[in-house]
């Protein structure tokens, strides 16, 4: 069985963040468990180089544009290669051949009609590189995506027909109801082409730095839309158009991408490859954003998270467990240094670490440090059982990218382990005489210490290397075929005392990221006039506090569904859409304002971490905001459609 999988090539305008390697730590994750399995795998990432915000931004440092790219192209790599990221290929959208297999595709689609020329004027987004129509547009014409402000641009440009695959999308979402990964993000895919698809913009003519058109087109002047040039990068980087010897990888297993990209990547892309009659991936996997500590990352408030700074004060592989354990695949989720040691002394340290340390210091006490399995299935049957039906549940998980559920279930392992060290009690099985019994038990804890390593290698690769060094195996297919898949135990060895694995941590390591502040006016003292002596409205009791506010959150969700509750004349039961894995079910008390049925698909603004409640016996996760006065209620709704799970405030 083949793999390929990838993540979204990175783009060069500055140097990686907590999301470039959350994305690519989940990258590695899966290749390595593929290989695991015995998979012939490739591994793909790299770096996006082209379009209008690379010359600028390479112009504003007076540097040539080849030479920027250069240099932040090796910044992203140099961390991979510290990371020990295992990809196999790093691809670059300046490599020749992948300009090659650009052309290649531009042509092919330009042959079967795809592409025609014309002119277009519309509100540009340099930073988004992408048109916009004035009815997607924010207030004073900014972009939808990232806010700034947008540029009436009136050129001669190419076109892909992407509203001949409106259709043909619709059918494949409907055919394959996993292809985006989490189910939860393909409504807001379906959404967006229901409401029509226009044909794309595929060339530019106001910038130079970009693939340019093949020669045989004889137009020189056109440089072809960053997107299409960096999704292509996928199938080059298997030699499309070129030395195709690595194509039998395609379709791609998994590409991974962040939120903000999952339109590009789960309706352009897929419109891109039908055209150029190549099959579609198999999974496209959008994930959050991070915040630090509750807060929005930025540079102006100096609490962007470097993870190389993580991971020099706290180890990469504990970096990579806390990101991927700490939130669901799909949600966004918050970077705080407390909720990170938290992790590493609860989780790593106690369940993990300290399970190891008492099989070696058992079997250093009752058979200097030799173990044998041969009575575990005598004594511990159960125990064995029990951990391979958490072991079976795994691979659902994994598939789905669930991958904190697949950690939460991995770690019932530890517990199991822990649990007989205290109900087998060894030490007084010793003292017994009943020596049998006791080194059973050692050896049964060992054994699941050796299975839970060998599925949690994909995470913490170095970290279970070690643990299965000490353990008397290595980790490698052979092993995982054998106690996982034919659930054998570990043959007779001698543990080996190594040092702990997880040392605890009391205190931060890092600096703290510096606190948002609240500009207060300054007092001026002065002979009041009449109208200044007025005081303030503003009642003083009960006034909360800005940080007491950013504590609630808020957020815009679809209605997916909505019913009337029986028995009831106020309630109606519905289905929100947050974003997250699962739609919320809220029960509201709206039914004499609006019906069911006109809820439906409309957005609304959510309290998405209020304790869940019980309402007539149903649970309601959350808190629809209305206003209300002497003319009725009225659901309080974003202005204009905005990307579920959206943050309010």
């Amino acid at each position: 069985m083949r793999n390929y999988i990838t993540t979204p090539i990175y783009y060069v305008n500055g140097e990686a963040h907590i999301g470039h390697a959350y994305t690519t730590f989940i990258a590695d994750t899966l290749a390595r468990h593929s290989r695991l399995l015995g998979n012939e795998t490739y591994f793909l990432t790299g770096t996006d180089e082209h379009g209008q915000k690379i010359e600028e931004a390479a112009k504003k440092l007076d540097k040539p544009t080849q030479q920027f790219a250069d240099e932040i192209s090796a910044t992203f790599k140099k961390l991979w290669d510290e990371f020990d990221i295992s990809y196999d290929q790093f691809i670059r959208t300046t490599d020749e051949n992948h300009k090659k297999g650009v052309q290649a595709a531009f042509l092919k689609m330009v042959e079967k009609g795809d592409i025609y020329k014309d002119f277009y004027e519309g509100n540009y987004c340099v930073s988004c590189e992408t048109f916009f129509p004035e009815s997607q547009l924010m207030e004073g014409g900014c972009c939808p995506d990232c806010g700034r402000a947008t540029s009436i641009v009136k050129e001669e440009s190419y076109f892909f027909r992407l509203s001949k695959y409106e259709k043909p999308l619709m059918e494949y979402y409907e055919a394959h109801t996993d292809f985006i990964l989490p189910k939860s993000r393909r409504n807001e895919v379906i959404s967006f082409v229901r409401g029509g698809l226009h044909d794309l913009s595929v060339t530019r003519t106001s910038f130079n730095w970009g693939v340019h058109l093949p020669e045989s087109l004889n137009d020189p002047k056109h440089v072809m839309y960053v997107w299409l040039d960096a999704l292509m990068n996928y199938v080059t980087a298997l030699g499309y158009g070129d030395d195709e010897a690595l194509m039998d990888f395609w379709p791609a297993t998994t590409q991974l991408v962040g939120k903000d990209i999952l339109r590009f990547h789960a309706i352009y892309w897929p419109a891109f490859l039908m055209s150029l009659d190549l099959p579609l991936p198999k999974h496209i996997g959008a994930h959050g954003w991070w915040t630090r500590d509750g807060e929005k990352m930025s540079k102006s408030k100096g609490n962007v998270v470097d993870p190389r700074e993580v991971a020099k004060h706290y180890g990469v592989e504990n970096f990579r467990y806390f990101m991927m354990r700490e939130v669901p695949f799909g949600q966004d989720g918050d970077f705080s240094q407390r909720a990170l040691i938290d992790r590493m002394n609860s989780d790593l340290s106690n369940d993990l670490g300290n399970l190891l340390n008492r099989v070696i210091g058992m079997s250093e006490k009752y058979s200097d440090f030799a173990i044998d399995s041969v009575n575990v299935l005598k004594y511990h049957s159960k125990e064995i059982t029990d951990a391979h039906v958490i072991i079976d549940i795994l691979p659902e998980l994994f598939n789905d990218l669930q991958l904190h559920r697949y950690l939460e279930e991995l770690w019932k392992i530890f517990t199991i382990g822990n649990k007989a060290i205290e109900e087998h009690a060894p030490w007084v099985k010793i003292k017994e005489g009943r020596v049998d019994e006791a080194l059973a038990t050692v050896a049964l804890v060992a054994n699941l210490l050796a299975k839970a390593s060998l599925v949690l290698h994909c995470i913490m690769p170095h970290t279970t290397a070690t643990v299965a060094d000490a353990l008397g195996f290595e980790i490698t297919s052979t092993s995982y075929t054998n106690l996982i898949v034919n659930k054998e135990l570990l043959k007779p060895f001698t543990i080996k005392k190594i040092p702990p694995l997880f040392p605890r941590v009391d205190e931060p390591l890092m600096q703290e990221a510096p606190k948002a502040m609240i500009e207060v006016a300054p007092i001026v003292i002065a002979a009041p006039k009449m109208e200044d002596k007025k005081e303030s409205t503003v009642p003083l009791e009960g006034l909360i506090t800005i940080d007491q506010f950013f504590q609630t959150s808020l957020k815009i969700g679809t209605v997916l569904h909505a019913q009337e509750v029986p028995k009831s004349s106020k309630l109606l039961k519905l289905q929100v859409d947050l974003g997250e894995e699962t739609p919320r079910q809220i029960v509201a008390g709206i039914r004499e304002y609006y019906s069911a049925e006109s809820l439906i698909g409309t957005q609304v603004c959510v309290v998405a971490n209020l304790k869940p409640a019980k309402l007539m016996g149903m649970l309601s996760e959350g808190m629809l905001l209305a206003a209300k006065d002497a003319d009725g209620l009225s659901l309080i709704r974003p202005e204009k459609p905005r990307s579920v799970g959206s943050s309010i405030g």
